[in-house]
């Protein structure tokens, strides 16, 4: 059952944004944080001239580097395995940067690491925000319902701050069922935060942040519910008998 908690929609300012575009032959690297980032700065970039012949293109992951390469936007900088801000500076073009011009695009209100450790390794580094997320006005009666009717075993949430909304949107009407639900996340970051919220049961971590990652999780989930109903059902059915042992 898909129910968005995340709508993305234009930054309050766009003009940063604009001016870094027509700015970015002075940059050696940019990085892009998410796909939502690649769209939005690409759509207007396009509008305007060409991306620099020189400029370097750093995904901080799988699906953003497949989007760049959907705009045919060659990828020279991402990480293989995991896919956050740590995986990325792990990469060998990520560490000696002294004098480096970088600039990253990203979602109002990121984590600043990625920035500081860039700069700590020498890079002067610009933070442009190309949308913000907001949480969206929607009914959660069906959600409800299908809660109330047993419908649902598993929740998947793909960022802290989706997490935080689900919450607040379900809060009155559904949010003790939302604790007592097994939880699938991309990050030890959002299952730190789910438990500070409450939440009761199971908080499984995915391998990767990726699509792949979140069905690999809920696999390994069904797995282990398949294999405890299994034990529960030979529990049920072996004789025990009674009477004492002579």
């Amino acid at each position: 059952m898909r129910f968005p908690v995340l709508e993305i929609v234009a930054p309050s300012d766009l003009r940063p944004l604009l001016r870094t575009i027509d700015e970015l032959h002075d940059y050696d690297i940019a990085v892009f944080i998410s796909q939502n980032a690649v769209q939005r700065t690409m759509n207007l970039l396009r509008r305007r001239h060409d991306l620099p012949a020189g400029l370097r293109i750093a995904a901080i992951g799988r699906s953003t580097a497949r989007e760049l390469a959907r705009l045919g936007v060659p990828v020279h900088i991402c990480p293989q395995q995991r896919f956050d801000s740590e995986a990325l500076l792990a990469l060998p073009e990520m560490q000696e940067l002294d004098g480096s011009r970088v600039v990253i695009f990203r979602g109002e209100g990121g984590r600043e690491m990625l920035g500081d450790t860039l700069r700590e390794r020498g890079a002067q580094v610009a933070y442009v925000e190309t949308y913000r997320r907001a949480r969206p006005d929607t009914d959660v009666a069906v959600l409800v319902e299908q809660w109330a009717g047993g419908a649902i075993d598993v929740v998947t949430i793909t960022s802290s701050e989706a997490l935080r909304n689900l919450c607040q949107l379900v809060a009155d009407r559904g949010g003790q069922r939302l604790r007592q639900t097994p939880l699938v996340v991309l990050s030890e970051r959002t299952a730190e935060l789910a438990r500070r919220l409450g939440f009761r049961r199971e908080v499984l971590v995915a391998d990767e942040a990726s699509d792949q990652g979140l069905l690999g999780a809920l696999q390994r989930w069904s797995g282990a519910r398949a294999n405890t109903q299994e034990d529960a059902q030979m529990a049920d059915a072996t004789p025990v008998r009674g009477g004492r042992e002579t």
